[in-house]
């Protein structure tokens, strides 16, 4: 099943749409509120950014002026709720997000993708030293995890949950990678090195066809 193209497309939209159908905010608040829930940790917010997504999601029809909030002195905020329309697409949007695998790019596929320019012994070195990080994240997640079940339901700490299970996934890989690298039985480890010690390009390197797909 394929997703739908949406006419916006930055998470931070699916955020303020779930936000505001628990009730009318202005975008100052829906930032403190994402914050304090710790939805920062899972969705890039800054005010700047904020306040042109809402007016996208007005421009669009999924939010609409709610009223307008006076508090003493302070200057008037408008306030934002949801409409029918915006209810529907953020149900469909985030039911499509649940259900569909969607092709993504982590910066560290990349990395690993183009590491062979690198000596091995250097590769190992940047690894090793990513993975003492990836070690020090997943304690102090851990910990964190722990205070947090003292006093929230679990239901609000899945994305944490699936967050420390990354952090760990990514740490054994990285475990097991470096094993291989160090005892010589990586497929290919060889050709890598002799790259780096002749300058010369290994004939097993040469021509090579990418993994085969799709049309």
């Amino acid at each position: 099943m394929a997703t739908k193209r949406r006419r916006l497309s930055n998470p931070l939209a699916l955020a303020v749409m779930v936000l505001l159908m628990e009730k009318s905010m202005h975008p100052y608040e829906i930032a403190q509120t994402l914050r304090r829930r710790g939805k920062d940790t899972t969705t890039k917010i800054n005010y700047g950014s904020l306040y042109t997504v809402v007016q996208n999601l007005e421009k669009h029809g999924f939010v609409e002026v709610a009223g307008v909030q006076r508090q003493g002195n302070r200057p008037e905020r408008t306030l934002y709720g949801i409409t029918d329309a915006g209810r529907e697409e953020a149900a469909e949007w985030l039911s499509d997000l649940l259900a569909v695998p969607a092709t993504e790019y982590p910066i560290f596929e990349t990395a690993l993708s183009l590491m062979g320019v690198l000596h091995p012994d250097e590769v190992t070195r940047l690894l090793e030293e990513r993975l003492a990080s990836l070690d020090v994240q997943v304690a102090s997640a851990r910990g964190g995890l722990a205070k947090l079940y003292e006093t929230l339901p679990r239901i609000f700490l899945v994305e944490t949950e699936y967050q420390l299970h990354l952090l760990q996934a990514q740490a054994e890989w990285i475990r097991s990678f470096l094993a291989e690298v160090r005892s010589g039985s990586l497929d290919g480890v060889a050709q890598w090195r002799s790259f780096h010690e002749t300058g010369e390009v290994p004939p097993e390197f040469q021509d090579l066809e990418g993994p085969p797909t799709d049309s």
